[in-house]
């Protein structure tokens, strides 16, 4: 029996927020771009999880564009979704806004793609459920 308040969900992606403090920039004021890609990265295996329902490695990055800076005091927004399911892996889109809090206004950042692969229990390549049709981010009829 399901306890009250308790749910289960598969999802497709992920979401996340994270302040910017000094400790996260360079000398410009602006967010290294070695912390917002582990950012990334974080958000991403969040989304290949939830969808192969278990372990995940990255395999590789692509694609990572840095369009306007962030600075100290934005907030972070990932929102990652998984855009493409293969065999034994996934390919999770994720992008980057800058969120000015008070405002809630957000402007596009940082975008990329990650490909992540499931492991069985040995550390073992494993199949990955499909997406279910049509519920990819520009899925084609």
């Amino acid at each position: 029996m399901m306890s009250e308040g308790k749910k289960t969900v598969r999802q497709q992606g992920a979401k996340m927020l994270e302040l910017v403090f000094p400790k996260d920039t360079n000398y410009h004021g602006t967010a290294f771009g070695g912390w917002v890609l582990s950012l990334m990265d974080k958000a991403a295996s969040i989304a290949a999880v939830r969808r192969a329902g278990g372990n995940v490695v990255t395999a590789r990055m692509d694609g990572i564009d840095f369009h306007v800076p962030i600075r100290v005091g934005d907030a972070v927004a990932l929102d990652a979704q998984v855009v493409r399911v293969g065999r034994t892996s996934m390919t999770i889109r994720v992008d980057v806004y800058r969120e000015h809090m008070a405002s809630g206004e957000q402007e596009l950042a940082t975008s990329g793609t990650f490909v992540f692969v499931a492991l069985d229990e040995h550390g073992a390549p494993r199949p990955v459920p499909p997406l279910p049709e049509g519920t990819a981010p520009g899925a084609q009829p």
